[in-house]
């Protein structure tokens, strides 16, 4: 059997990348990482929300390629179900669901007022007005879901399809300084110190390549 391809984009920048690469890694898959470059004209479409559709990450795997990130997830619940990326009773995997479906199609004045930047830091950033909306909903959906099934991570004790998504946003609040009240304050602090981010985050680190667009607004 030919080992698993995970092709993703920059470490430093790309969410999408992050949360398909996190999640192979809670699945405990064998893969060899496809890195392409930022300089690549759709990889910096991508980076820069320009793109119409997001390729990138993309897992080839037994003959399958599953480029869409929920597909990804789903594909590798279902062959490490084990791993327990979505929880094992029926009404907490809808709820998990939901609010990773909701972070897959929403949250755009987010992206745009906040792109990650693994390597940069803004204490006392002034976040855009519209940008609020969007993390005034994070951090609701991250208090009651939090509330409900105890934590430390989203869905209890193990970190699921819903923390793989929003794991991307943890690094954007740490990034730009946002004011978090202690519940999401403590779960940003829970994502960002596990192992597989903190190899992802140590990597993001050692990338020669900045995209300028992604600096210059800063």
């Amino acid at each position: 059997m030919s080992k698993a391809i995970l092709t993703i984009s920059s470490k430093n920048y790309s969410s999408w990348s992050l949360r398909g690469w996190l999640l192979c890694r809670l699945a405990g898959l064998d893969f060899e990482e496809d890195v392409r470059s930022a300089d690549d004209p759709s990889t910096r479409a991508e980076l820069l929300l320009m793109s119409p559709s997001f390729l990138v990450p993309s897992l080839s795997h037994n003959g399958i390629t599953i480029w869409d990130t929920l597909a990804i997830g789903e594909y590798l619940h279902e062959i490490a179900p084990g791993a327990g990326l979505l929880p094992s009773a029926q009404g907490a995997r809808a709820h998990c669901r939901a609010v990773s479906g909701e972070m897959h199609s929403g949250f755009a004045s987010l992206r745009g007022a906040l792109p990650m930047n693994l390597k940069a830091r803004y204490p006392g950033f002034k976040v855009w007005q519209g940008a609020k909306a969007d993390i005034a909903r994070v951090t609701t959906i991250w208090n009651e879901v939090i509330t409900r099934y105890g934590g430390p991570y989203l869905f209890g004790a193990r970190p699921t399809l819903a923390d793989a998504m929003y794991a991307p946003v943890c690094t954007r609040f740490h990034t730009y300084d946002v004011s978090l009240d202690r519940t999401c304050q403590d779960y940003c602090e829970t994502i960002l110190s596990m192992q597989h981010m903190q190899e992802w985050i140590e990597a993001a680190k050692e990338e020669p390549d900045a995209v300028e667009e992604l600096e210059a607004e800063f």
